[in-house]
């Protein structure tokens, strides 16, 4: 009942900027966001490598309606990457990266703009020997970030999908992604969608991740199972075996900060373990779609905004 105002919310300017004004080192605000800055990032990289873990970093920031904004995007993950390769963490994290953020909602040219942006990234990404995946935003965005993507492989084979269970176009996205060679992170969905194009019962979004990932594991790519579900995990799990999956051909994702001990056992059985790194200034989005995901932390994100700790 309480996801719906959540993502209101996130909308809100009032409240973004009463909510922008704490500290990231608040309350809540640490449990999803390790920090603001590239020496923030790499610095929870290098632990969770340290305990068997790969990651995936996205920094903060979306719906850009400046290119000066998307040209410092840019920059900030060129930068990342770099430092990533300088401290040879590059091999075990890759980056995520919202084409919103790098000019798709530019007036006029923005999908030439984020399709020029997202290539610059890819190629310093190569360079620093690591990949790149775009991350999915809401439905309106669906198609250009698809098309992009299909422009990035002809030069980037190895850049990565996300696809979204909760929306009804997905299992037939997942059919077209599932070939030899196309990473795919399958996640159930944070936006706030209508019904016309998205499954509005949780049990339905269930049942479409599980059709998504009968698709991806039963097919010739590289599926990564973004849940925290523990129910969607031992069915992952199961299916993988059915489809004679073997470690190393797939891969779980979790956010961080969210089930670190389970991330750490299913490391430590065999499976490859990434979690997704959130980092920079612009983390208030990001933090509401956690809260709406998980409303009983509502109240500790509102005791955090009156504390003065």
């Amino acid at each position: 009942m309480l996801r719906q105002p959540i993502l209101l919310l996130a909308r809100s300017q009032g409240v973004k900027k009463l909510v922008s004004t704490m500290p990231v080192s608040s309350g809540i605000v640490t449990s999803y966001v390790p920090g603001e800055s590239t020496a923030d990032a790499v610095g929870a990289t290098a632990e969770l490598v340290d305990d068997g873990l790969r990651t995936t970093l996205d920094y903060l920031g979306e719906d850009t309606a400046d290119a000066a904004q998307a040209d410092a995007t840019v920059a900030a993950y060129k930068e990342l990457l770099a430092e990533l390769a300088a401290r040879g963490l590059a091999p075990k994290a890759e980056v995520s990266v919202k084409l919103s953020a790098i000019g798709q909602f530019l007036p006029d040219n923005g999908h030439k703009v984020a399709l020029e942006n997202a290539r610059d990234i890819c190629r310093a990404a190569r360079n620093a020997g690591t990949t790149v995946t775009l991350d999915m935003e809401d439905h309106t965005t669906t198609d250009s970030t698809l098309a992009i993507l299909r422009e990035l492989r002809k030069d980037f084979p190895e850049t990565g999908a996300v696809l979204q269970a909760m929306l009804h176009r997905t299992e037939a996205d997942c059919r077209a992604l599932a070939h030899e060679g196309s990473r795919v992170r399958l996640c159930k969905g944070a936006y706030m969608e209508p019904e016309e194009v998205a499954f509005q019962d949780r049990v339905d979004v269930d049942r479409s991740y599980v059709r998504c990932l009968k698709v991806l594991l039963g097919g010739q790519g590289y599926p990564m199972i973004a849940t925290h579900d523990p129910r969607m995990i031992q069915i992952a799990s199961s299916l993988a075996s059915r489809f004679g999956r073997q470690p190393g051909t797939y891969e779980f994702q979790m956010l961080y900060g969210i089930r670190p001990e389970e991330q750490k056992r299913l490391a430590a059985a065999g499976e490859t373990m990434r979690v997704y790194i959130p980092y920079g200034t612009e983390w208030y989005g990001y933090l509401m779609r956690r809260l709406a995901e998980k409303p009983q932390n509502l109240a500790f994100f509102a005791r955090s905004l009156v504390s003065k700790k």
